[in-house]
């Protein structure tokens, strides 16, 4: 009998920890757990890396792009223990109903509709939800291709390398601290309507610090630390508790529209557009934050059972149905009440009270303390999962990407973005979080509508450098064209002579993209129909919305951005530059190995012999 054929080993397939790893405590706080890389060894090693910087930076411009292979096999490894694959497109599709239902609706709207697009935060809605739909084709595709936590970490990685990748960790990381703390803010406001109480009577005031962070939160902090605890516990026990208070919720909101239609009149909606197209797109821009939970979505790839078929389907079937409860919510809100008497803070309780259902402040305050619940709690699965694979990388300290050996849950990087999220609930308002969430948001969608349009068009080893030039041209001028129909957009909505020029150079460049740069990269499993044209409407119309932003959110994140770079050139490039040379020299495969066919053909590798050997820890 011949003998049996030995597998062959396959070095970028997730491996089980180590047996030291195994043996140690989950809980480490030694310095090395925080900062194990060379450049952190003394103070002297410390101050060579600073020295050094030019060149490092560089190198990670450079040379700092990862692969698929990688991001599948050696990053998770250093997680030292499996998340636990035993989601499906079932609960992903509810998960996206629970990020989405309450964050938007019951936050924003009133204050939208009150501020900037009076009955028009229907098309605002329906502006933000056409280009979130593109964002979440993007997505989709990456997550299918590179099913791993980090999201879209992990594909600017790919395609953009590690300081592009670096920026939109940091955004990362600043959205989901605020995009938590705004929902936990609201939550608070929401049962004080409840409670008859006005929306800021349980927060303290004290008037010794600046307007906008002197109304202190200690119920919206509790209730981020509550829903961490939930996520730490169990990701299948999330995903229970959050699809039956999902389809609750679902009931309460259909009760709501019907309710809100029987008292409807039509003279509310007029003047439809009271603040012009302007004040449409700029809250567009703002309820955009809306639709952001579908990348909480995305970063549960690494704990789906089947990623090619689950993550379309829940991605957008979720997105879809999503997108017509908003607008129909904010068609029925809008036609209750003027809109100058539209609450800022609790729209849809007062709205139901002033049209003499009294009773029924209660069935929304309850509806929404329910949804914004279920945000807060998918919120808490899917930030702490961006969280672990930044820390896979070392741009954080790595002991936040450690995954607990009972739960297969990444509780550091829960507690991370929960004490960071209540320590900015407990002191931020609602208005100075939203604006600076949703240019956060928009940035990091453009990025990634960039990241595929590399993704097609260049592939290592198959890409000439006359094509890699052309691409590289193209995409300037489609980045440029978007943000100039934008600045036209901002300074002079009215004048058309810049449209009449920029409009067409956007569409010569996005066909120039189709005809003279051939398609290096097809996709393995699912794809993005219509490339280059739905990328590039996607930067477009992620770029006009970030144009029709204040310029005050634009100064703050500004100012983030450059913290966030300081933090960069001090922490994370030694770090990561340290761990990249170490893995060349282990010929761990982490760097761009120069050849995209192979690095694909080890992805393809690693995912099947995931699935044959079940090591992606199946089962919950």
């Amino acid at each position: 009998m011949a003998p049996a054929e030995t597998p062959p080993r396959d070095d970028h397939a997730p491996k089980p920890a180590a047996t030291t790893a195994a043996t140690r405590s989950y809980w480490r706080w030694r310095k090395d757990d925080f900062f194990p890389e060379p450049s952190f060894a003394s103070w002297a090693t410390y101050r060579a890396a600073l020295a050094a910087t030019p060149s490092r930076l560089a190198d990670r411009f450079l040379a700092g792009r990862s692969t698929d292979a990688a991001e599948l096999g050696a990053m998770r490894r250093r997680s030292e223990n499996e998340m636990r694959r035993c989601l499906t497109w079932w609960d992903l599709t509810w998960l996206g109903f629970g990020c989405h239902l309450g964050a938007g609706i019951f936050v924003l709207t009133g204050q939208e509709s009150r501020d900037h697009a009076g009955p028009a935060i229907v098309l605002s809605y329906v502006v933000a939800g056409a280009s979130a739909m593109l964002s979440v084709l993007c997505y989709a595709e990456f997550a299918v291709e590179i099913p791993v936590a980090g999201g879209s970490f992990a594909y600017l990685r790919v395609e953009l390398g590690d300081v592009a990748a670096f920026v939109a960790a940091a955004n990362l990381m600043l959205e989901s601290a605020i995009g938590t703390a705004a929902v936990a803010r609201a939550w608070t406001s929401y049962l004080a309507s409840l409670l008859n109480k006005p929306a800021s009577a349980l927060r303290v005031h004290l008037a010794s610090l600046p307007d906008g962070y002197n109304d202190l939160d200690p119920i919206a902090a509790s209730v981020i630390a509550v829903t961490a605890c939930l996520a730490m516990a169990s990701t299948k026990g999330s995903s229970r508790v959050n699809w039956i208070a999902s389809a609750v919720h679902l009931l309460v909101i259909a009760f709501i529209i019907v309710a809100g239609f029987l008292h409807a009149d039509a003279r509310n909606l007029t003047p439809f557009v009271p603040y012009g197209m302007p004040g449409v797109f700029r809250a567009a821009a703002v309820v955009y934050f809306a639709y952001g939970g579908f990348d909480s979505i995305a970063t549960m790839a690494e704990e789906t059972k089947n990623p090619s078929r689950d993550i379309p389907l829940g991605l957008v079937g979720s997105m879809s149905a999503i997108t017509a409860i908003y607008c129909t919510m904010a068609l029925a809100l809008s036609m209750m009440r003027p809109y100058t008497a539209i609450d800022r803070n609790a729209a849809y309780s007062v709205a139901f009270g002033e049209v003499g259902m009294r009773w029924m402040r209660y069935v929304v305050a309850v509806g929404a303390l329910k949804g914004m619940t279920t945000v807060l709690l998918v919120g808490a699965l899917g930030n702490a999962r961006y969280a672990t694979h930044i820390a896979r990388s070392h741009i954080i300290p790595p002991v936040f990407a450690l995954v607990h050996p009972r739960t297969g849950t990444p509780v550091h990087a829960t507690l991370l973005i929960a004490a960071s999220s209540a320590f900015i609930a407990f002191f931020s308002s609602l208005d100075v979080l939203a604006s600076l969430l949703s240019i956060s948001t928009l940035f990091i969608f453009v990025m990634m509508a960039v990241a595929l349009l590399v993704r097609r068009y260049h592939a290592r080893g198959v890409t000439s450098q006359a094509h890699g030039l052309r691409l590289l041209v193209l995409v300037l001028f489609i980045l440029g064209s978007s943000a100039g129909i934008a600045a036209c957009w901002g300074v002079a909505p009215e004048n058309w002579v810049g449209y009449a020029v920029l409009v067409p150079l956007w569409a010569a460049a996005t066909l120039g993209v189709q005809l003279v740069v051939p398609v290096a990269r097809a996709p393995r499993v699912w794809g993005v129909p219509l490339v280059p044209w739905l990328p590039s409407l996607s930067i477009a119309t992620n770029m006009f919305l970030m144009g029709s932003l204040g310029a005050q959110a634009f100064v703050r994140f500004a100012v983030c951005t450059a913290v966030m770079m300081l933090y960069y050139v001090l922490v994370g490039l030694h770090a990561t530059y340290d761990v990249a040379h170490e893995d060349k020299s282990e010929h761990d495969g982490v760097e761009d190995s120069g050849d995209a066919a192979a690095d694909d053909k080890k992805a393809a590798a690693a995912t099947d012999v995931e699935k044959s050997t079940g090591t992606g820890n199946d089962g919950c």
